[in-house]
């Protein structure tokens, strides 16, 4: 039975100590610890607002055993029948997997199409981009078992929580190996040394139940009878057929969108944010926001950045993005002749790194949609990818430069130690970005810097360029059904396809599209 709820501040060294934090819960619940028989910590989080950084805890107090789904509840996934209604799932990233694990609670058959290799094959062709800059196009740090979010951090925390249960998601990543902290934190964190294994977890559990997830298959056509889709054809040349098809390929597989244009299918150029990535000492972004270097037991230092600019008469917003403390930077390009850049931090964010994407807006009059059509976003993402390329020398190392002399406008005559493993090439960025781009950067740092002390200097450098942020396109869907409101049986998903953000938001998005699939199948 619940007793109490409360709300607590407590000291690092307190709130970090189990039997420190019990006895301080009680104490401030006016109770002896014969009047409590369970405490459950339901929300953590730091607040950094005063002299000393302090975290705030949530807790409810039981004055006897807790109900049996307070962790809960788990998932089990009923064997498909060799007739059940046939779903291809395109992707296996978070929006793939989680598409599939519903499809088969709801008596579906799913079969994922993977056209990168699974989660630990995939680490010799990351290791190849970054010691022989050797880029697979088909497996890499954006396609592959996971998706992106495998190798790139795997932060969990979003805004997303009208679009579906976040709680559901976080406890499927428990059940399947994931830290039961995520439950807790108020910005959950899996981190790119564990994620690994709780994708692999998830994968088993879909084929344990029946279903399939197949890897180096990539999707080349689709099989549409006017206007209804009856599955795909793969690059081998087999056909697979389906009742629907969930289009959940991320916001990097460029040929499939070129492929839904070619083939007529209706889809739209969408606004994104391109920029850098900024590299910090860890240590400085602790001192601004701990007011000390040492943090001791609290997690690394993150922060959040957003600033209205305006040039040539235009506003647009320029904002923090994908922020990892205590990370690295990763060459995220997907076929050879780009430089791409992302970020990722392992579960104990113990780098001596800082570092976060800065980007502006990029809006369809930004684009030459004239020309390209719906494809505009993707050309302008992609010729600023093939400049950092070029800049650089033509292989993945990137082109950086000292943030101090970049606001100067001045080439760095040298760069700091950096995470990212290629190497740093130094570059004028602004023939990279292109002015515009580059002087909204430059007012949103110096914006930045006013907030943060340090921030805006040499002792920080950008390297680029950051440019997946989100995709350039939008597959449009029926609100209702989720379905292409013109190819019947087709259900765009996910990042790839507009409608999410990042891990937890991509899953939910999976899970509804399964359950759209669902209604369809069952009429």
């Amino acid at each position: 039975m619940l007793k109490q709820e409360l709300e607590i501040l407590l000291a690092p060294e307190v709130a970090f100590d189990e039997l420190a934090r019990y006895e301080a819960i009680l104490k401030e619940a006016h109770l002896n610890p014969g009047e409590a028989d369970f405490v459950h910590l339901r929300r953590r989080s730091i607040d950094a607002r005063g002299r000393q950084p302090l975290v705030r805890l949530r807790a409810d107090i039981y004055q006897s055993s807790p109900p049996a789904d307070l962790f809960g509840p788990w998932f089990i996934y009923p064997n498909v029948k060799t007739n059940s209604p046939r779903v291809v799932i395109v992707g296996a990233g978070p929006a793939g997997l989680f598409a599939a694990l519903r499809c088969l609670e709801l008596g579906l058959k799913p079969i994922v199409l993977e056209r990168g290799r699974d989660v630990r094959a995939r680490r010799r062709d990351l290791a190849a981009i970054n010691k022989e800059q050797h880029v697979d196009t088909d497996s890499n740090y954006c396609f592959g078992e996971g998706g992106a979010g495998t190798y790139s951090d795997g932060k969990l925390y979003t805004r997303a929580t009208k679009r579906g249960d976040v709680g559901r998601v976080l406890r499927r990543l428990v059940q399947h190996g994931a830290t039961p902290d995520i439950l807790v934190d108020a910005h959950p964190h899996i981190g790119t040394n564990k994620l690994p294994a709780v994708v692999q977890a998830l994968r088993e559990a879909i084929t344990d139940a029946g279903g399939e997830v197949r890897f180096e298959t990539r999707v080349s056509d689709l099989l549409l009878e006017g206007n209804q889709l009856r599955g795909v054809l793969t690059a081998a040349g087999e056909t697979i057929e389906a009742d629907a098809t969930i289009l959940a390929t991320g916001h990097s597989a460029r040929d499939i969108y070129e492929l839904l244009h070619r083939r007529g299918v209706l889809i739209e150029a969408k606004p994104f944010a391109l920029g850098v990535r900024v590299e910090h000492p860890q240590a400085l972004i602790d001192q601004a926001q701990y007011r000390r270097a040492e943090r001791g037991l609290l997690p690394a230092a993150s922060y959040s950045l957003v600033h209205q600019t305006e040039v040539r008469g235009e506003q647009r917003g320029v904002f923090s993005f994908c922020m990892c403390p205590g990370g690295f930077i990763v060459p995220a390009a997907t076929a050879p002749g780009e430089v791409v850049v992302n970020g990722m931090s392992p579960s104990r964010r113990d780098s001596r790194f800082a570092n976060s994407g800065i980007v502006a807006a990029v809006e369809l009059a930004d684009m030459d949609v004239k020309q390209y059509g719906p494809l505009a976003g993707l050309h302008f993402q992609q010729q600023i990818e093939q400049l950092a390329c070029q800049a650089a020398g033509g292989t993945q190392r990137a082109p950086a430069q000292l943030l101090g002399d970049f606001l100067k406008n001045k080439r760095s005559t040298e760069l700091l130690e950096t995470s990212y493993q290629p190497g740093l090439v130094s570059v004028r960025m602004d023939e990279v970005l292109g002015p515009v781009l580059a002087e909204r950067l430059r007012q949103g740092f110096r914006d930045f810097g006013r907030k943060i002390p340090g921030y805006a200097t040499n002792a920080a450098q950008i390297v680029g360029v950051e440019s997946r942020t989100s995709a350039p396109i939008r597959i449009p869907r029926d609100k209702d059904t989720l379905q292409h409101p013109v190819v019947a049986g087709l259900f765009p998903c996910g990042e790839g396809a507009g409608y999410a953000g990042g891990i937890v938001s991509a899953a939910m998005d999976g899970e509804r599209c399964a359950e759209a699939v669902a209604a369809l199948v069952r009429r």
